[in-house]
């Protein structure tokens, strides 16, 4: 068995899986960004009826500081 070539081949395979790897998570990064930014998980209209649901009759002002905190921790 010629070692030199097994590690070669061996090398390749670690190589190859480590930088899909890192593409892959990259690639998935950018796919998943950009699905968030054309959809993001809660708007204006999911707080105001969250707030109505809750018996309250939300002002502009308090959607917009609710949008602020969402934001934040986005």
């Amino acid at each position: 068995m010629n070692w030199g070539a097994f590690l070669i081949d061996l090398l390749q395979v670690g190589l190859g899986l480590i930088a899909g790897l890192i593409i892959g998570f990259f690639v998935a990064r950018h796919f998943t960004k950009k699905q968030l930014k054309e959809n993001p998980p809660i708007n204006e209209q999911m707080i105001k009826a969250m707030m109505s649901g809750m018996g309250r009759t939300p002002s502009q002002k308090q959607v917009n500081q609710m949008m602020k905190q969402m934001q934040k921790y986005m």
